[in-house]
């Protein structure tokens, strides 16, 4: 496909291509938002600031932006119908939820097998011994 259009004096004019445009665009937002989580890490990792809970949240809010613009452009889907985005986006939500209630009940699971292993000490309970003639007698 070429990108030369011809004026009216016959002389020819590049034109870039507007998907080419979108997908250089693209390429650069991705390429700043990569930039910005590695510089996130190097800071964090130095300085050990922001806490860790505030990086991790910023990764994967930086994670969902970056992945928005790869299924909108690459994947073709930032012009798609809305019904169609949303017949795409709900399983994927779902997945997502399927695979965090998996892993929090697999570590629940985990915690109760450690807990019940032969050979770990059980939990004490405290008792509370009352001692004849103490309290109120009437």
């Amino acid at each position: 496909m070429s990108n030369t259009t011809y004026t009216d004096a016959g002389h020819d004019v590049h034109v870039a291509d507007s998907s080419t445009k979108t997908i250089w665009k693209t390429f650069w937002i991705l390429l700043a938002i990569t930039v910005v989580e590695i510089a996130l890490a190097l800071i964090h990792l130095e300085t050990h600031f922001p806490p860790k809970l505030l990086v991790n949240s910023i990764f994967i809010g930086l994670t969902i932006v970056k992945a928005f613009f790869i299924v909108a452009e690459f994947m073709h889907l930032g012009h798609e119908i809305k019904n169609l985005i949303m017949t795409i986006l709900m399983p994927l939500l779902l997945f997502v939820w399927f695979i965090i209630a998996f892993l929090a009940d697999g570590d629940s699971w985990k915690n109760m097998r450690k807990n019940l292993a032969p050979g770990t000490p059980k939990p004490v309970e405290k008792v509370q011994v009352i001692e004849h003639g103490e309290g109120h007698h009437e």
